[in-house]
């Protein structure tokens, strides 16, 4: 009978052990093995003995813990923007975002963007990123609209891209546009461990934002906001943000207290990758520096499974489509565990 893997009560590692089998993992999004990390797990623990388990409480209460402000001034600084906003959940900072700039113009969504970020169900778009923005260039600087808002991921994790937005620098210079850009998937990984922010086109036409879930690269159960100071107080003064109870304190006084942490794994990771994409065929395409190896292999999954090897394997973009099959690295891997997956790999 073949091994449940939809139900573990254990955390994710390097390796996974089932009934007695030990298999080693590539998949899941913990690219900096943070879950992991002793020495991030003991400032979590400082930050329960500090502050509790949980904070129930809304940002807009007349008694407030300080330490968000002071984790909103340490991710700006860190990120390279002007302002942050540090929310529950990686959801809750793109749903305010999209919902409270989405007015600011016109909205044009590029293809793939996470539905967290949609404001209802969107159409399925399957141009390429670089035909998208020769369309959305031609479409912003032909119409009478002044005022546009741009949405998109920051890459593509699933068939690793990252994505480049110079393309911006032509629009007209009398169009204002607000850009928000998700970047869970590359915040703490891409850009040398930064975000995306400092990346996207600086002009005096351009407002940039980007969301991210911090509960991936960063390990952190919250989400995050990056943009400029009159952004950040106008997502402030919403009812959906002064409303909803903060992330746990803990966590983020691990995040503030952690930047060493991230720095070490980050470049544990980069070895990690080099280290594969050395040892990999052409048939495996994957983004400079980005964790995720994928291949157009329908059986792969199964062929690794053999030699006690998970990878991330499942259907998309519905329940019906061929499955996507992507090795996943992290920092948390060995050499020993690289040299296993490329022996299967090879065999």
């Amino acid at each position: 009978m073949p091994t449940d893997f939809t139900s573990l009560d254990q955390s994710f590692s390097n390796q996974i052990n089932i009934k007695g089998e030990s298999y080693l993992y590539f998949g899941g999004t913990a690219y900096l093995g943070i879950p992991q990390n002793q020495e991030f797990l003991e400032l979590y623990i400082d930050g329960i003995k500090k502050y509790g388990l949980n904070n129930g409480t809304s940002r807009s209460n007349n008694i407030q813990l300080g330490i968000y402000n002071d984790a909103e001034t340490v991710a700006a600084a860190r990120f390279k923007s002007e302002d942050a906003l540090i929310t529950s959940s990686g959801y809750l900072a793109a749903q305010l975002t999209v919902k409270t700039l989405s007015q600011h113009g016109k909205v044009v969504y590029a293809p793939a963007t996470h539905p967290a970020l949609w404001l209802q169900n969107q159409e399925s778009d399957t141009r390429s990123f670089s035909d998208w923005a020769k369309n959305t260039l031609q479409l912003i600087n032909t119409s009478e609209e002044k005022n546009w808002v741009i949405i998109s991921n920051s890459m593509n994790n699933l068939f690793p891209e990252i994505y480049d937005f110079s393309f911006l620098s032509q629009v007209d210079p009398k169009k204002q546009l607000t850009l928000i850009v998700d970047d869970s998937h590359g915040i703490g990984v891409n850009n040398f461990g930064s975000s995306a922010f400092d990346l996207l086109p600086q002009q005096k036409n351009i407002d940039r934002v980007v969301v991210a879930s911090m509960a991936k690269g960063l390990g952190v159960d919250a989400g995050l906001v990056l943009a400029s100071k009159e952004i950040i107080q106008e997502l402030k003064n919403t009812n959906e943000f002064n409303g909803a109870s903060p992330s746990a304190a803990a966590g983020a006084y691990a995040f503030m207290h952690a930047e060493s942490i991230y720095k070490k794994e980050w470049e544990k990771l980069q070895q990690n990758i080099s280290f594969l994409v050395d040892k990999l065929d052409s048939r495996w395409k994957f983004a400079t520096h980005f964790p995720a190896f994928l291949i157009h292999d329908p059986e792969i999954d199964q062929k690794l499974l053999k030699h006690n090897i998970l990878i991330s394997s499942f259907p998309y973009p519905t329940k019906n489509s061929p499955p996507i099959n992507r090795i996943v690295l992290s920092s948390w891997h060995q050499k020993a565990d690289l040299n296993q997956l490329i022996n299967a790999i090879n065999s």
